[in-house]
């Protein structure tokens, strides 16, 4: 049985690179692409993120230390954090990441956010899709959940667009950033249904 200590031996890759975005962990010197997504999608975040709601603004320094924090999560193989990047431009388009990880079982839970002005475009789910295929092909996931806001329909559909089995709704299961309940959906893709759908696509070529 694998823990995090083991897990910290793991050799992971430093980019992921699809057919438009590049993934790969945040580096020293982000903060900043990070503060001007922020700042360009404050309006569209604000339901869903709770420091939109905060009195003082993010501020390059803030989102810097972000960036470090995540680095160091990644180093401990606590929470696998990756920023997004178009490939032609090299513009910063948001970031993904695993969480609520259970090393023993093998058990992730998936979590993401795309800037306001590419939304609808493709980008996210392909970042999410390539995230998906790195946990089941080079972590050996047994289990990857995403769970999302019921009132969240855009965040809703990447899980559905990639072949997520719907499990259930939770009902109060979350606070809104005005500390109002709100339920979550939970969609899930085992090891067996990953198989499946690589298969599945196989068959199609």
């Amino acid at each position: 049985m694998e823990n995090r200590n083991d897990s910290i031996l793991k050799d992971l890759p430093q980019e992921i690179i699809g057919e438009r975005v590049l993934l790969r962990p945040y580096r020293a010197g982000d903060g900043k692409a990070l503060l001007e997504a922020i700042e360009e999608s404050r309006e569209k975040l604000q339901p869903w993120r709770p420091y939109e709601h905060s009195q003082v603004p993010p501020n390059e320094a803030e989102t810097e230390a972000y960036v470090c924090h995540e680095l160091e999560k990644w180093a401990q193989r606590e929470y696998l954090s990756m920023s997004i990047w178009e490939k032609e431009t090299g513009q910063y388009l948001g970031g993904v990441g695993l969480y609520g990880i259970r090393w023993e079982a093998r058990s992730f839970q998936m979590g993401y956010w795309l800037r306001a002005a590419l939304e609808g475009r493709g980008y996210m789910t392909e970042a999410a899709r390539l995230l998906c295929d790195f946990a089941f092909h080079t972590l050996q996931a047994t289990r990857v959940e995403i769970r999302c806001d019921t009132r969240n329909v855009r965040s809703a559909g990447i899980p559905r667009r990639l072949g997520f089995a719907y499990e259930e709704t939770l009902q109060s299961s979350s606070l809104t950033p005005q500390g109002e309940p709100i339920g979550d959906l939970v969609f899930s893709m085992t090891l067996d249904r990953s198989s499946a759908s690589a298969n599945s696509a196989l068959n199609q070529d």
